[in-house]
């Protein structure tokens, strides 16, 4: 259980970074990033997979770069589900959920105590 909120901690810290760095992100502070770190590792737990089937074609196409475009939805997706966490664009969104996903995963390679297991 432990592992669980360190690494949920370790997340909306991610995202804080995300905001940081991309002109079109922003999170109003740790709480909304907790909530926000939240709200998108539920999203992509039970609405990702179903918007990745559906648009399998598609990716096999583009040889795997349509992801590129569903991470973005579902960033602004979380965006438009909450108050605090703002994506201002469809760009901003794919920028800033392939930063999110570097970032969060540096994050769990330097502590690797606290990866999923």
């Amino acid at each position: 259980m432990l592992k669980l909120i360190v690494r949920w901690l370790l997340l909306a810290a991610a995202l804080l970074l995300v905001a940081n760095v991309d002109a079109g992100v922003s999170v109003a502070g740790f709480g909304a990033a907790m909530v926000a770190a939240l709200v998108l590792g539920l999203l992509n737990t039970l609405v990702r997979p179903l918007l990745v089937l559906l648009t399998l074609p598609v990716t096999l196409l583009t040889l795997g770069l349509f992801i590129f475009v569903v991470n973005g939805l579902m960033f602004l997706l979380a965006a438009k589900l909450l108050d605090g966490f703002v994506v201002d664009s469809f760009m901003a969104g794919v920028i800033g959920s392939a930063l999110y996903s570097l970032i969060s995963w540096l994050l769990m390679r330097l502590l690797p105590g606290v990866s999923k297991s």
